[in-house]
């Protein structure tokens, strides 16, 4: 474990260090010490006093002191016992006191409660599973302003064509609208972490696309394999044929559709991609509305991917 840095020192942090308390990075614990990257966050999030905020990380509490004093109330999910007491002492015998639930554990194995905005600082090893936990999430909340590794917020906004543009992209664009907001640099925190920083704002649509997302998510899933080939070449692979066809069989015995000895699923393929003018597109260079209607192309054929 590392040592603690104590340059810089807030009135927080020497206690942290007074109890001994060292920061653990291997479970991303670095605590943004920068007041105007907090505060910055805060106003990006625009917090109404009749507001419930789940805020992810604490650590020290430096950002959930002010959410406190805007909120109507905060729900702190920490996955340190030792941050969370931290926490709760930092309030206690404090107006703000009765404001504050903390829920100490893995806050992917943690039923989320109602919530109208989430403010985090995460552990960057947990971005893309924690995106979709929230994107998923219901009731549906006004917004989220997190902070991520800058290349992971740099693939959540590219668009059709960049370097960068992936599963993430499209599936993360689909459900919500994603605005890159600040770049933070590694000496924001404390201890500083070996890459950059982004803060970026996530507003869920609602309603949500009328579209199956497991279903949505295993087309994507198979043509971002192989974005920079044709969806020809990625989708006669011959796991994906193997897949296909089992998911096909099943589909034909559910609606009591006959299958012909013959039947070859990789000419199908071939001859659905073929004739909707799709077979020579690439992953890399399609747009949502692109995939939407691959997706419903391949479902009207009796073809699925969940």
């Amino acid at each position: 474990m590392p040592k603690v840095r104590v340059e810089k020192k807030t009135r927080v942090h020497n206690e942290v260090v007074k109890q001994g308390i060292q920061f653990n990075t291997e479970i991303g614990q670095h605590i943004l010490k920068n007041p105007l990257v907090v505060n910055g966050i805060i106003e990006k999030a625009a917090i109404k006093s009749t507001d419930t905020v789940l805020e992810i990380g604490p650590g020290t509490g430096n950002m959930t002191v002010k959410i406190l004093d805007k909120a109507k109330k905060v729900i702190a999910c920490e996955l340190d016992p030792r941050m969370a007491a931290e926490l709760q002492k930092r309030v206690q015998g404090t107006q703000q006191a009765s404001k504050l639930q903390v829920i100490v554990g893995d806050v992917l194995k943690t039923e989320l409660p109602y919530f109208d905005c989430c403010v985090a600082n995460l552990p960057y090893q947990i971005s893309s599973p924690f995106v979709f936990k929230l994107l998923l999430h219901r009731p549906f909340f006004r917004c989220a302003v997190l902070m991520f590794q800058r290349e992971f917020a740099q693939r959540l906004i590219a668009k059709p064509g960049d370097k960068l543009f992936c599963r993430l992209s499209i599936n993360t664009q689909l459900l919500a609208r994603v605005d890159h907001l600040m770049k933070v640099g590694k000496n924001n925190f404390r201890p500083p972490p070996k890459v950059e920083s982004s803060v970026v704002r996530i507003e869920p649509r609602n309603p949500p696309p009328p579209v199956n997302f497991k279903e949505w998510d295993g087309l994507v899933r198979v043509a971002f394999v192989r974005k920079n080939k044709t969806l020809l070449a990625g989708f006669t692979s011959k796991a994906v044929l193997e897949m296909l066809e089992k998911n096909y069989r099943i589909h034909c015995s559910v609606n009591e559709i006959m299958i012909d000895k013959e039947f070859d699923i990789k000419e199908k393929i071939r001859s659905i991609l073929e004739e909707n003018g799709f077979d020579k597109k690439r992953a890399r260079t399609m747009d949502i509305d692109d995939f939407l209607e691959l997706l419903k192309v391949f479902n009207s054929n009796g073809i699925h991917f969940a």
